[in-house]
């Protein structure tokens, strides 16, 4: 599931491929930008905004939004998709790489003077050189719905999404359905930057801190299995801030309290 650690892996791997290089091929496959052409522009940089991709071409920014099938996939020019070609939403060449991405989203490419009207709006992200503890802290604090809602809202802190949510909330032993406000947002937020940081480089997310397939969740899809702290059946139910935005909330109800 991409969350904020999957997105920095893909920007990082988008920025080495494309830097530098002169756009020798630009399609994109939407509404709204599919007329878009940055043919001979020169590809900046590719920087991650918390589950938010911007790749920065001459005056211009494409950004895409990976969403929970998306991918970005780099081949060399002329090189088979590993995707069928209909799954094709943005492609950006240059003479040494190209860049496909595959069931986006979003995609739009905008000045990159009006990037603040995509992700303005998000929160501190833990991935970021400009990380602000204090500041996510703050808005969590503020927030009176349930925790696990509060963490998932960008608008808070921008990166983490369900995986993160259920993890870290049992880590810290907190029962989900807590109010954001009731509980240590410094400390939460804390342990949460330590963990996206721990799995930001490597391709297998762990939060056990065993690699082993099946061993890497400590509550996460583990409904009706034994904690793996405390023995107690894991227990399983349906969180949002709508109807609509349900998640899936996983929990110890001995360890989570």
């Amino acid at each position: 599931m991409p969350e904020g650690d999957t997105v920095f892996r893909t920007a990082r791997n988008l920025h080495d491929a494309l830097a530098g290089g002169e756009v020798t091929r630009f399609d994109i496959r939407v509404p709204g930008s599919a007329t878009a052409d940055l043919t001979g522009a020169r590809v900046h940089e590719v920087v991650p905004r918390g589950k938010h991709l911007l790749i920065r071409v001459g005056a211009h920014t494409l950004h895409s939004h990976l969403k929970m099938e998306g991918e970005w996939h780099v081949y060399r020019p002329g090189g088979r998709w590993r995707k069928p070609a209909f799954q094709a939403r943005a492609i950006v060449g240059t003479a040494r790489a190209e860049a496909v991405g595959f069931e986006l989203a979003m995609v739009e490419v905008l000045p990159t003077a009006d990037e603040d009207r995509i992700v303005g709006h998000l929160g501190p992200d833990p991935l970021s050189p400009d990380w602000d503890a204090a500041e996510a802290a703050r808005r969590l604090h503020a927030d009176d719905r349930a925790v696990h809602v509060a963490l998932l809202d960008q608008r808070n802190v921008a990166g983490f999404g369900n995986v993160y949510a259920n993890e870290l909330l049992f880590v810290r032993g907190i029962l989900p359905t807590t109010p954001a406000s009731q509980v240590d947002a410094a400390g939460l937020l804390e342990t949460g930057a330590r963990m996206i940081l721990l799995n930001r480089d490597r391709s297998g997310r762990t939060f056990t801190g065993d690699n082993r397939p099946g061993q890497r969740m400590w509550v996460y899809r583990r409904e009706g299995k034994p904690c793996r702290r405390c023995g107690t059946l894991i227990r399983a139910a349906q969180l949002g801030a709508s109807a609509t935005s349900e998640r899936n909330v996983f929990w110890c109800p001995s360890c989570q309290r």
